[in-house]
């Protein structure tokens, strides 16, 4: 295990210790009662396996500017709840139809649909609670701009919007422009608030978080360029899902529309383009730089 490995994993065992302590039975104030099945429901979702991807990002961009590590690690759970509530969603009968994620069932096939429904409410909800919550121990304008700019990120002009149109695509191929758009709305946005909020978390400059912002953008362009080429040429045992679904469905991505070589290399050149964006901060920016490169030579 290479170090990047060793600071990734430990990262998303941290982040798995947390999620496990908040998704526990004990009821919290203002709360009525925890349903145990809606709540295994929600535990199986969040807590599946992953590599934890974006609360590495959110607790390294932090980490970057000198940021609090706790609070830091509160904001990933967060954001980690919220992005599995897509998976659970996305996973639906009426969405992309799974049955597989992570090698193991999905949750509407482990429950019922019913309950992944919920359980996925319920997820996305509580990263908001987790935000806001005392527990989370920034100032109050820090937390209300890491509302506000997950809430855009998740929302119809972000995540939810660019589900919609991917549903779309599968009826009227997009063109390259509305590929890209579709993307960075669908997987790129969430990545983007990862790598924004570690500079909102410290306090950095607006300078520092328009970086940030843009770092995120170009890692959410790498992953999601990476994914369809995992579809492409992986198999559904190293994936841990169905691969070769998006031709199946007749998606567009930029793979099918300029092929594999040229996704290889657009790869190289975003993983530049990242490394060159944050260099000015020096050996900081080491974790993040191979970070961009995991992400782009990752294999499920």
């Amino acid at each position: 295990m290479t170090p990047f490995d060793a600071k990734l994993d430990a990262t998303a065992r941290r982040t798995e210790r947390l999620l496990d302590e908040l998704l526990s039975g004990d009821v919290r104030p203002q709360e009525s009662a925890r349903p145990a099945r809606l709540l295994q429901a929600m535990h199986y979702g969040a807590l599946n396996g992953g590599k934890r991807l974006r609360p590495f990002l959110v607790v390294e961009s932090a980490a970057l500017f000198g940021g609090d590590e706790a609070a830091a690690l509160r904001i990933g759970a967060a954001l980690e709840c919220l992005h599995s509530y897509s998976l659970v969603h996305d996973d639906l009968p009426a969405m992309d139809d799974d049955d597989l994620r992570r090698g193991k069932p999905t949750v509407h096939i482990a429950f019922d649909e019913a309950t992944a429904i919920l359980a996925g409410d319920a997820l996305l909800t509580y990263a908001f609670d987790i935000i806001s919550a005392p527990e989370t121990d920034l100032p109050d304008g820090a937390r209300i701009e890491l509302i506000l700019a997950l809430s855009r990120a998740a929302g119809i002009g972000g995540m939810a919007g660019g589900q919609a149109l991917d549903l779309a695509a599968e009826k009227e191929t997009p063109d390259e422009p509305g590929i890209v758009t579709l993307q960075a709305m669908k997987t790129g946005a969430l990545i983007r608030f990862a790598c924004e909020a570690g500079a909102i978390i410290a306090g950095a400059s607006p300078d520092d978080r328009e970086r940030m912002r843009r770092f995120g953008e170009i890692v959410g362009r790498a992953f999601q360029l990476a994914d369809d080429l995992l579809d492409l040429t992986s198999d559904a045992a190293t994936l841990g899902k169905a691969a070769g679904k998006d031709a199946a469905r007749g998606k567009g991505t930029l793979v099918a529309l300029k092929g594999q070589p040229w996704a290889e290399d657009e790869l190289d050149r975003l993983v530049s383009e990242a490394t060159a964006l944050i260099a000015v901060y020096g050996d900081r920016a080491t974790t993040l730089i191979d970070t961009a490169r995991f992400v782009a030579n990752r294999k499920n």
